[in-house]
């Protein structure tokens, strides 16, 4: 496995190594704080409508220098609005609050399949791909039943599935699906959020020590190298720096397993939200 500078997509785009995720990113402190990752190098911003922060994001692009086709900005539909028409609906709203012409991604949050609509959201979104509203669509947190179901349902297969993907939860075999169907899996919180210690385990620690590399940096790393492209939220200029530099080495196949070997299963799940179970309606 070699390091991917830039992931090529299966309707042609190519997205740089790495997404800012905006959320808990909010107002005056977060329009700074996202504006200076671009001055680091990031180029794609991760959004969606319950972060509440889609003006800021939109501010963002508007004030940058950065010419606006330089950039990627990625949204997700709510379970809320799974039905065509509010789906429709809630895609123009969504542009309207960021100020933007079009999306460059625009994914399905997660399938809600208790619900059962989330193939007929699917639907709306190839359709605002036609009227010119997204540029790639994709799907968030869906499982290969999921993937399945769509795909035979519009002919037309997401170019990403971001899923939940960090070294106690590695999600390796949803990893493969994806890679199967030629979509390409996307790493939300990949250092597991909070409420676990991946940063600090010892073992991450150890490769680290032997790159003279950073934690955050291996493990971003270790998911650009197992071709998932890293979503990494950080508010502080020095971690989004640190965040962003780390294509200037590469795990040795050995240290990629000892990784590997620290998946938990589903108790890795850092809030236990299964697919199959979890739903989301805000």
């Amino acid at each position: 496995m070699t390091l991917n500078n830039k992931f090529l997509l299966n309707d042609g785009t190519t997205l740089p190594h790495i997404a800012l995720g905006t959320i808990d990113l909010q107002g005056g402190k977060g329009f700074h704080q996202a504006l200076a990752a671009l001055d680091v190098g990031y180029r794609v911003l991760d959004t969606a409508t319950n972060y509440n922060n889609e003006g800021m994001v939109g501010e963002v692009v508007r004030r940058s220098s950065i010419p606006r086709e330089q950039l990627y900005v990625s949204a997700k539909l709510p379970g809320l609005a799974h039905k065509y028409d509010k789906a429709i609906a809630l895609i123009q709203e969504s542009l309207y609050r960021t100020g933007l012409d079009y999306f460059d991604k625009f994914l399905i949050h997660w399938p809600n399949p208790k619900e059962g609509l989330y193939v007929e959201a699917w639907k709306a979104l190839v359709d605002a791909q036609k009227y010119g509203l997204i540029k790639t669509i994709g799907v968030s947190n869906f499982l290969p039943e999921h993937l399945d179901n769509i795909i035979e349902a519009t002919d037309v297969t997401p170019a990403t599935n971001q899923i939940e993907h960090h070294p106690y939860f590695n999600n390796k075999e949803l990893v493969q699906e994806n890679d199967k169907r030629g979509i390409l899996s996307e790493a939300w919180s990949p250092f597991g959020r909070e409420i676990n210690d991946v940063l600090t385990n010892d073992t991450i620690k150890e490769i680290a020590e032997k790159y003279d590399r950073s934690p955050a940096q291996v493990i971003i790393n270790w998911d650009n190298q197992n071709h998932v492209f890293p979503v990494v939220r950080s508010a502080d200029p020095k971690h989004q720096y640190e965040n962003f530099h780390y294509t200037d080495f590469e795990l040795a196949q050995e240290d990629l397993d000892k990784i590997d070997a620290l998946d938990k299963g589903e108790a890795g799940r850092v809030e236990g939200q299964n697919p199959n179970e979890y739903e989301e309606f805000v």
